[in-house]
């Protein structure tokens, strides 16, 4: 007999901590870029766990590569190595550019690599003031919530961790900012939870500037844009500069748990032995996942192909020629879509009535971020079922 919707529900009631939200659905099968509901109703994934599921739901290298390994050794703490971790390490650098000097942490989560990040910034020179951005979202741990800007989120946790300055994302508050007592400044190249929101031009290369003549860490949160999703590797190599660190996590597995810090250059020598771990950061399992992951993007050209498929997505969102849309913004397939009232909500709703799921980063803003092995006719379906969502609420 199968369990409904209803019946998932009310058990997730009765067994979750209040921090969680109702479900929208219960969840029970994916196959790739389509996931199908306790009672039957599939779904176009143009959200893919929040810019996670790089190969979509079910690939077969990565559900071949967990599988062998799982059955070979899956954990072995931190006291040991395995030959995917190092493999795994030395793929980032490769891919990051970090070259033979750097040097690579690995965690569970997007928020774990911010809190390396942090504990990096401390060993800078005695420095213990971080800037980042008023928009910004780093995680929500105490370290990385620290980071985030947000109120909402903030306000019951105070007081957070001191010496954290958030400045608007302008050239004129970085240049205002950026001094001999600063740390780091850590920011997201696109804001992705703020709406997937670009920095101004020349922002990124005005901070690499500006950090390197007051020794001061340039630290990329790189979690969302990361693993090609922006179409290249990592967002900064768009912008011609090499930051101190990038924060990796989300599409670099394709759904298994796990994050990262690349360091680059000087940046590589600041954590000593003991500084820093974690018991299972870096485990067989995850990093066996990691390598099939960007292996298989990196295989098939998926990179390659980021920025044809994100236009097309951008084209079907224009063609609608909705009064609701007032911009598309973001790179590749991380794209927002500027709303001129705050009903994204509505349309989210009716979007997944339709059978497609995206998702609202604000009351303003959807986010859409498809698997990167996204097709062009599941790009046409979602300009279909997208339009009738927009028409539906207008």
């Amino acid at each position: 007999m199968t369990t409904t919707t209803e019946t998932w529900t009310n058990r997730f009631g009765a067994a979750m901590m209040g921090s969680a939200p109702p479900p929208t659905a219960v969840l029970v099968r994916g196959e790739g870029c389509y996931v199908w509901d306790a009672e039957g109703n599939r779904y176009l994934d143009f959200l893919a766990g929040i810019a996670v599921n790089s190969l979509g739901h079910a690939h077969p290298v990565l559900v071949e590569a967990v599988s062998r390994q799982i059955a070979t050794l899956a954990h072995i703490s931190n006291y040991f190595a395995s030959p995917s971790q190092i493999e795994l390490a030395e793929r980032l650098k490769r891919i990051s550019g970090a070259g033979d000097r750097g040097r690579v942490y690995f965690g569970n989560s997007g928020a774990e690599a911010i809190e390396a990040a942090i504990k990096l910034s401390r060993l800078n020179q005695g420095r213990t003031k971080i800037v980042a951005l008023t928009n910004a979202f780093h995680g929500r741990t105490m370290g990385s919530l620290s980071l985030t800007a947000k109120p909402a989120m903030r306000d019951a946790f105070q007081p957070l961790l001191p010496g954290v300055e958030h400045i608007d994302a302008t050239i004129e508050a970085l240049e205002a900012a950026i001094d001999d007592t600063v740390a780091a400044l850590i920011v997201e190249p696109i804001q992705g939870e703020a709406g997937v929101v670009e920095l101004p031009d020349g922002y990124l290369e005005r901070a690499r500037e500006l950090t390197a003549k007051h020794g001061v860490l340039l630290i990329l949160d790189e979690i969302q844009t990361g693993a090609g999703r922006t179409g290249t590797w990592f967002y900064f190599q768009q912008k011609g500069i090499v930051p101190d660190a990038i924060a990796v996590a989300k599409g670099i597995a394709g759904g298994v748990p796990i994050g990262a810090l690349v360091t680059f250059g000087n940046a590589s020598d600041l954590f000593q032995r003991g500084q820093h771990g974690s018991t299972f950061g870096g485990n067989p399992l995850a990093t066996t996942a990691a390598n099939a992951v960007l292996g298989e993007i990196e295989r098939a050209g998926l990179v390659e192909a980021v920025a044809s498929k994100g236009e097309r997505i951008r084209n079907g969102i224009e063609a609608a020629n909705s009064p609701l849309v007032a911009e598309t913004r973001g790179a590749g397939l991380l794209i927002g879509v500027g709303l001129t009232k705050p009903v994204a909500h509505e349309i989210v709703a009716a979007a997944f009535g339709l059978g497609l799921i995206v998702n609202a980063a604000s009351e303003t803003s959807i986010r859409i971020a498809p698997p990167l092995i996204v097709s062009d006719t599941e790009i046409d379906e979602f300009a279909i079922k997208f339009t009738k969502a927009l028409e539906a609420v207008a």
